[in-house]
């Protein structure tokens, strides 16, 4: 464990506004750690996440630039629990350590870990507090539909494959609620700020006693 490094693991849930947050922190000069970046680089092309995905599942995964296609993989692992077990058994530990090797790297008081599925891939383990970023189902619902240009149905789709908020907000030690104003948010963002600029303090304080 990386005893002196204060790590906040971001989440929420789809459209709740995790980039808008995670952002809000960076211009206090936070480093931020993002899992769907490291998750596109571990599979971008001549990686070893893409070669492997290469050997098992054959060159009809790859698009003609030699890039991942990910409608093709999606294919091949929706249906498919055992083929979705092997990917997320290659990828799940090249992605932790890539976030793990990121935090160590940082220089900034703390470190912003965002991470969409967070409890869900149990990677709250490596964070010392955690922060959800809060908005109403119904919110997420109409959010996604006009930022990705989808359907009511495939909205709800994702949102029964995540946790539920209720569950979400069970495992939460702050909570952000996005719903509002955008001045409330930075107000929001700049008292947890000072209380994970002196969570930091603390923690550094107890290693070097």
């Amino acid at each position: 464990m990386m005893a002196k490094k204060y790590i906040v693991g971001l989440t929420g849930g789809i459209a709740s506004g995790k980039t808008t947050v995670a952002n809000l922190f960076a211009q206090y000069g936070i480093d931020l750690v993002d899992a769907d970046v490291i998750a596109r680089e571990v599979v971008s092309i001549g990686s070893d996440g893409l070669n492997a995905i290469k050997q098992h599942f054959g060159q009809g995964i790859l698009l003609a630039d030699n890039s991942l296609d990910r409608a093709a993989l999606r294919a091949q692992v929706f249906n498919n629990p055992e083929q979705r077990l092997w990917l997320n058994n290659l990828l799940h530990p090249m992605i932790r350590q890539r976030m793990l090797d990121q935090v160590q790297a940082s220089t900034s008081a703390y470190v912003i870990m965002v991470v969409p599925l967070l409890f869900e891939n149990h990677l709250d383990s490596l964070v010392d507090t955690t922060l959800v970023v809060d908005i109403a189902p119904e919110l997420q619902v109409s959010r996604t539909m006009q930022r990705d240009g989808v359907s009511k149905e495939q909205v709800e789709h994702i949102l029964a494959s995540q946790m539920t908020r209720e569950q979400r907000l069970a495992l939460a030690d702050n909570i952000i609620d996005n719903q509002g104003e955008h001045e409330q948010l930075r107000s929001q963002v700049f008292r947890l700020h000072q209380q994970y600029l002196q969570q930091a303090t603390d923690l550094e304080t107890n290693v070097n006693d």
